[in-house]
């Protein structure tokens, strides 16, 4: 049971709040690079732990990420024109580079200095994986961006669906870490089938089992944790089992286990204690990973279709997610078409912020449980002058990864080989904490 106290410390972010001051340890998905491709083109909003901050691509190609509000009067430099090298606001003119540096001020006589007396507040950037990343946190504490397990190399295909849903990132993310849900859920989309391990098709997933009570078991580390969700298989039930494994890289991240094509990640970020930017992905050799747009109708996340321009979800709870009863009665599980979308309507009917202190957790909520003690402890010890979780020598150890697999009854999960799935070759860490392609 978690109190009501443990609820909020584990999902407030804003205003300065623990948990978010936790995240800012960490480099920080801001958006798409998608959403700001071209050079001089138009700056867009960002709502990241709070902070309302603006995005803009410069004349050459750089990538700006700083406080929405002028520093001058306050108006919001998303309507500012982005031209020449910078972005200048509308009411008087001023003008920042992607520093904050102030390049322009033409409402002040030249000769009064006050250009050089202001800095805008701006963050470091770096784009890597077909996103904008903002390092927030204090620029002394800066760590070398590391790429993330889900984007190890710049070789990887990376298809990224993003959608800003209008829920608390916990439960979001306890949803992505909840194995048991899929075989109820997703059954329509997650299908059963005699396969020898989990195998994407253009319409579906299949799974080597039938069972729908997985047993769960947990092994934490300095980076989060990982579990396997152990089901009978169809084939070779007597000594095998089907097991798969998902990690949790805090404080966002979550590593889902892959298919025979290509790996898959969600990442979670926080915009304030009520919307979450919440991005799947799917990533893995060019050959065989979906591209972007592919991936996009798949999870039936297309923009102008089931999103609009802001990503958006255009199915609600006022119009029942587009649930389809006839679909229901003729044999389809959820009558919501996009498994995402089958989540969707769980997280935001659970309300903006969910209640766990009602909650009646069994033995497949083992992992919804660890999350929960595990971040609630990493905040408390954070407070206290601790290293936020995942950092510096707690960081992801290279090995762990995903996975899938029949085993046999007498092998350790824990110990079985495992690598993501790269056609022809195996992913291995490199001597730079990366990951690098091995042929």
């Amino acid at each position: 049971m978690i109190t009501r106290e443990e609820n909020e410390l584990l999902c407030r972010v804003e205003n300065g709040a623990p948990m978010g001051r936790l995240m800012r340890q960490h480099w920080v998905p801001i958006c798409l690079s998608e959403e700001v491709a071209e050079p001089d083109g138009d700056p867009v909003s960002a709502r990241i732990l709070g902070e309302n901050l603006v995005v803009f691509r410069d004349t050459d190609g750089n990538v700006g990420v700083m406080d929405e509000a002028c520093p001058h009067r306050g108006p919001s430099l998303v309507y500012g024109r982005n031209e020449e090298g910078g972005l200048r606001c509308l009411y008087h003119g001023w003008k920042f580079d992607v520093h904050g540096n102030v390049t322009e001020m033409v409402s002040e006589p030249a000769s009064s200095g006050f250009m050089e007396k202001v800095k805008h507040k701006a963050y470091p950037v770096k784009e890597w994986a077909g996103m904008v990343w903002a390092w927030l946190g204090e620029k002394e504490a800066m760590p070398e961006f590391v790429p993330p397990r889900w984007a190890p190399t710049a070789e990887a295909r990376v298809s990224i669906a993003k959608v800003v849903l209008p829920v608390n990132w916990a439960q979001v993310l306890e949803g992505a870490i909840d194995s048991a849900h899929s075989s109820s859920l997703h059954s329509s989309d997650m299908v059963p089938a005699r396969v020898q391990g989990a195998e994407a098709t253009s319409s579906n997933w299949l799974r080597p089992s039938t069972d729908k009570a997985p047993r769960l078991q947990v092994q934490r580390g300095g980076y989060g944790f990982r579990y396997a969700a152990i089901r009978r298989p169809i084939f070779n039930a007597q000594t095998h089992e089907y097991v798969r494994t998902t990690v949790f890289v805090a404080p966002w991240t979550v590593l889902i286990p892959p298919n025979n094509l290509y790996n898959v990640a969600n990442v979670n970020v926080p915009a304030d204690d009520t919307t979450t930017n919440f991005y799947f992905i799917a990533w893995g050799h060019p050959a065989q990973t979906p591209e972007t747009e592919t991936w996009r109708k798949f999870l039936r996340q297309t923009v102008g279709v089931d999103l609009d321009e802001r990503y958006r979800p255009l199915r609600n709870h006022e119009n029942r997610f587009w649930q389809n009863r006839q679909a229901m009665k003729a044999g389809n599980f959820t009558g919501i078409s996009g498994f995402p979308n089958q989540d969707v309507a769980m997280w935001v009917t659970m309300g903006p912020i969910a209640d766990r202190t009602k909650d009646r957790l069994g033995a497949s909520d083992l992992a919804v449980v660890e999350f929960r003690k595990q971040m609630v402890e990493a905040v408390r010890q954070f407070e206290q002058g601790a290293p936020a979780i995942g950092t510096g020598e707690h960081a992801i150890p290279a090995e762990v990864c995903a996975f899938q697999s029949v085993i046999p009854k007498t092998t350790d999960w824990r110990q079985h080989g495992a690598t993501y799935v790269w056609q022809g070759s195996e992913i291995q860490a490199g001597t730079d904490n990366n990951y690098a392609v091995k042929a």
